[in-house]
């Protein structure tokens, strides 16, 4: 027995034009002739009914001109004192929208609201700043109901006090809509940065998400819909002149009534709809003018399992948005598109409560107590509190994870997340909550490995990291974005096996993967970077052209072949056209300054590490990278400078003390430089090569036994590390401890098992015990 669920195109994220559903769609653009953007107010007369149900939505009201019917907040007369600041909101004489607070250099001011930006379940209001810059209030309006909470001025940052020149302050760089907001909030739209004058000329063909921000372009389709309408030959007869069919397809959902899942008929080949719906439903950065009908990371950076982002389960943890969580669920691996469960215009759910997923679950087996083991109708029963467990937001706005998991308490104490029993039951413990799952569900496959067991490891520095990390790497049966944290947690455990691991990524058909392998490659020798991320540099996706220009970058062109050095030329400009797109961001211009450094262009990075300090006068990393411009410029009068400086913003920061202490040891000063590298190595004892530093400064002042005992420290924590394991041999020999210098050597050639010179070094090692 099977039963059926028909999605037709009319519930899809279809071409939206009727009676289309026999044409022979492309995913890629069909005809050459490029297409403009023409404007969603073109579209209502062919697609009424598709418009009715976008009018009203949240991408209708993503962003919109403040006026009376579009601001939902009381500014007559109200204010919000807290986080040691007061804001106080009114109304102008001219009848629009005005607050008073403090500015970015503190002094308190008026200005007017010109946006309003969002709806539900709050709504936040955007201020005209010089340089054409839009700054988001950081104190919004709750529009929940009165009884919910709401109606109610709140900060989006609750008891912090964000003061003037933070970068979350309302008026700083972290609050400014040209960058943070405005690619998903309107259509079309062009972002217009000019770095020599640090501002902003931003224009849209639609303030809202209109009809184009998904479908794209549509002067194509409009000069079909005339040719169509007038008689006339079509010009683009196979794909009716649009960019690219979003249609999930005529499909079927058939359920199995013994196992009460559904499988998707006909499969479906590429899921084009959720790579355009992640385009502003992920955590990502932009690299690139957006291509529609390509795949989301051609043209963005998307965020892997990182850790400040996910748990090492992969459940939501920071805001993520969606695609990365969907990305990893059995329902995205099945076939399942964003318009199954959504309506595409309006953006609603197409049934509430358990019917949505009752569509492709059977109701029989899932829906009753027997499954649920709560009573109907109470939180416990509905599908989304176990399997879309719900994290909250800027204060007021819920949104649940989509990756769809079973709940994993068996798992929860192992890697440090949460799952959906405790989090409801918060009195009981992880233990308790596994012994009812296993209770209720004795002969479930959901138990045993996960990969988020090899995540875990991999950030903690675990001995088993590295050999799980490499197979959760080449687990077909894993989500790509699994795989591809992997990869990229492997760059902190090189050796030949890694290598090989990484190499083996470089022909997956994922492009996460393949970016995350060449990301993990910067730490080996020039030689096999070229021979492993030159041929990437030819790859059609641009985040995979991108990582290998990256790996690339620092090899010195003397060393490749001839015919070679234009390509790899050729992709370092990509990379800096690439981080120049956003070089409004202090962060972008740090790494356009550390590819300026490693290609030789001294002068450059200098600028782009100067930019960085403008723009974020508390930046670090672009202090401490600058300084190690002017060393190899024997500048090292003006780094110190730079070092001291950086010291007095952070006095803890581990990176500032290495820097420093070096850079003392080059200018003579020993003792001094040793107390900074020992409070490098204290500060961050995860760097390894901190360590390594310290215990070679404590040598240098005739402390062998100090210095050994630092290392010995340190390879505890870093086990198989190569650098460590070299000074841990020196320094044994230098003692005279060859038992130990040939014990160091051979852990040192287990984790480098191809180096010749290591094999050489445990030979000579061994030699001479037999000598001795």
């Amino acid at each position: 027995m099977r039963i059926s669920r028909r999605f037709s195109l009319a519930m899809a994220l279809a071409a939206a034009v009727s009676g289309c559903a026999g044409e022979d769609a492309s995913r890629d653009v069909v005809d050459q002739t490029p297409a403009g953007f023409v404007g969603g107010a073109g579209c209502e007369g062919c697609h009424a009914e598709e418009t009715s149900l976008w009018e009203g939505s949240h991408h209708d009201r993503a962003m919109q001109h403040a006026n009376d019917e579009t601001v939902l907040a009381d500014f007559d007369g109200t204010r919000f004192r807290g986080n040691g600041i007061d804001v106080r909101f009114r109304r102008t004489e001219e009848g629009g929208f005005a607050l008073e607070t403090e500015r970015a250099d503190g002094v308190r001011a008026t200005f007017e609201v010109e946006y309003t930006f969002g709806v539900e379940p709050l709504q936040q209001y955007l201020v005209a700043m010089p340089g054409g810059r839009l700054q988001a209030l950081n104190v919004a309006w709750d529009t929940r109901p009165a009884g919910a909470g709401g109606q109610r001025w709140f900060h989006l940052y609750p008891g912090e006090r964000v003061p003037p020149g933070d970068e979350l302050h309302w008026a700083g760089r972290n609050m400014n809509w040209n960058y943070m907001c405005a690619e998903c909030h309107s259509t079309d739209l062009r972002k217009n940065y000019d770095v020599e004058s640090d501002s902003f000329a931003t224009e849209w063909s639609d303030i809202d998400v209109s009809c184009e921000a998904c479908h794209g372009p549509g002067s194509n389709h409009v000069a079909w819909a005339d040719a169509e309408a007038n008689g006339d030959e079509l010009l683009f007869p196979t794909a009716m002149g649009l960019v690219v069919d979003l249609a999930a397809g005529e499909h079927e959902w058939q359920i199995d009534a013994a196992t009460g899942l559904a499988t998707r008929s006909p499969e479906l080949d590429e899921n084009t709809q959720v790579e355009a719906c992640g385009r502003c439903h992920a955590r990502r950065s932009t690299q690139g003018d957006y291509r529609y009908g390509r795949p989301l990371a051609d043209t963005h950076r998307v965020s892997l399992l990182d850790e400040q982002l996910y748990h090492a389960d992969g459940q939501i943890r920071d805001e993520v948005y969606v695609f990365g969580s969907f990305v990893q669920s059995t329902m995205y691996e099945k076939g399942v598109a964003c318009s199954d469960c959504h309506q595409p215009h309006s953006g609603e759910v197409l049934v509430d409560g358990n019917g949505l997923c009752n569509q492709c679950h059977l109701a029989e087996k899932f829906d009753v107590f027997e499954h649920t083991q709560h009573a109907a109708g109470t939180e416990g029963a509905a599908c989304v509190d176990c399997h879309m467990p719900e994290r909250t937001y800027m204060v007021v706005d819920g949104r649940r994870d989509h990756s769809f998991r079973v709940p994993r308490p068996d798992l929860s104490d192992v890697v440090d997340s949460p799952n959906a029993c405790t989090t409801c039951h918060t009195d009981k413990t992880n233990s308790w909550a596994a012994g009812r799952v296993q209770e209720w569900f004795p002969d479930s496959d959901q138990r045993g490995g996960h990969y988020g067991e090899a995540i875990a490891a991999g950030r903690t520095g675990a001995t088993t990291a590295s050999a799980s990390l490499r197979q959760l790497a080449d687990d077909w049966e894993q989500p790509a974005i699994a795989r591809a944290t992997a990869l990229s947690l492997l760059g902190r455990y090189p050796g030949s096996e890694t290598l090989e691991a990484l190499a083996r990524a470089l022909s997956n058909s994922d492009p996460l993967i393949r970016a995350a392998a060449l990301g993990s490659m910067r730490t080996y020798d020039p030689g096999t970077r070229a021979r492993l991320a030159y041929p990437m540099l030819r790859d059609r996706n641009r985040s995979v052209r991108l990582q290998a220009a990256r790996a690339l970058a620092s090899v010195p062109l003397g060393e490749l072949p001839e015919v070679e050095r234009a390509t790899v030329l050729a992709g370092v400009d990509e990379l800096i056209e690439a981080l120049e797109i956003n070089a409004e961001r202090a962060e972008f211009q740090l790494n356009l300054g550390v590819l300026y450094a490693e290609t030789g262009r001294a002068d450059e990075a200098e600028q782009a590490y100067r930019r960085a300090i403008e723009r974020a006068p508390q930046a670090i990393a672009a202090r401490v990278n600058l300084a190690d411009v002017y060393r190899a410029q024997s500048r090292d009068a003006e780094g110190e400078i730079l070092l001291r400086e950086a010291l007095s913003l952070e006095p803890d920061n581990a990176d500032v003390h290495h820097a420093l202490g070096l850079l003392l040891i080059r200018r003579g000063q020993r003792s001094a430089a040793a107390l900074s590298l020992e409070q490098a190595w204290r500060g961050a004892p995860a760097k390894s090569g901190y360590g390594v530093a310290y215990a070679l400064a404590l040598d240098s002042l005739g402390d062998l036994a100090g210095s050994t005992s630092v290392l010995r420290e340190v390879i505890r924590r870093h086990p198989r590390d190569p650098q460590v394991l070299s000074a841990l041999v020196q320094a044994s020999r230098k003692a005279g401890d060859g038992e130990a210098a040939l014990e160091y050597a051979r852990r040192l050639l287990d984790a480098l098992p191809r180096d010749r010179g290591v094999q050489q070094l445990v030979r000579e090692l061994e030699a001479g015990r037999q000598g001795g």
